[in-house]
């Protein structure tokens, strides 16, 4: 067991921190939407039928959508953009492992699709975006699905006009919600690539080695 934590410490701990935050997160959100539900006279509502609301799906995947456009663009961006002195990006005058064609040696050793080649090392060459890509375009759908849900319930305690899905993703309302996660997620990104010239963070493989000079690109 102490083995298994070592060798899996990371993903445990951010799992355990997702699940715990997701959790607050929906006792508080049902507290508020029951509030908001009161103010308009209405009846409030149980918890395992918030978490099938429209205000619970929105409210969860406006963030996914955020963040994996966040680590999408970064992992992306980095294959051909640099910064010097930055541990965030490659060096500017040198080949890295990343970039090296995959050896024909030892194959057995290889992920399945280097073995295979062709259009299945293609793929898996860029595997990486194109599941962050992917995973944003989910979480990008079901936060219009769930935001046109929790709209329409506005409109209608307001007594307007419930629109479609796609009505939705045209509203201001839709577009905020984005935007707001967005700039949040680019300024944190930005803020690694610059602090990481000059900060350093001993141990961590998102920093340079202490001694490093401000100048070494790459970490």
């Amino acid at each position: 067991m102490h083995r298994f934590l070592k060798r899996n410490g990371l993903t445990l701990v951010y799992v355990g921190l997702f699940l715990l935050s997701l959790g607050v997160m929906s006792v508080v959100g049902h507290h508020q939407y029951n509030g908001e539900r009161r103010d308009h006279d209405q009846q409030p509502v149980a918890y395992g039928t918030y978490l099938r609301s429209g205000d619970f799906v929105e409210g969860v995947f406006e963030n996914w959508e955020s963040e994996f456009l966040q680590m999408g663009t970064f992992v992306l961006f980095t294959v051909f953009l640099f910064q010097v002195g930055s541990a965030a990006s490659k060096p500017l005058d040198e080949k890295i492992p990343q970039e090296t064609e995959p050896s024909h040696e030892r194959l057995q050793d290889r992920p399945w699709p280097v073995r295979k080649g062709g259009v299945w090392l293609g793929l898996y060459m860029h595997s990486l975006a194109i599941a962050m890509l992917l995973l944003f375009l989910l979480s990008f759908t079901f936060h219009a699905l769930g935001g046109t849900w929790a709209y329409n319930e506005q409109q209608l305690a307001h007594g307007g006009t419930p629109v479609g899905v796609l009505g939705f993703v045209r509203t201001a309302d839709f577009w905020y919600q984005s935007m707001q996660n967005w700039q949040s997620e680019f300024l944190a990104v930005a803020s690694l690539a610059i602090l990481s010239i000059y900060l350093r963070q001993r141990g961590s493989p998102e920093s340079k080695p202490v001694a490093a000079p401000h100048s070494q690109t790459g970490s």
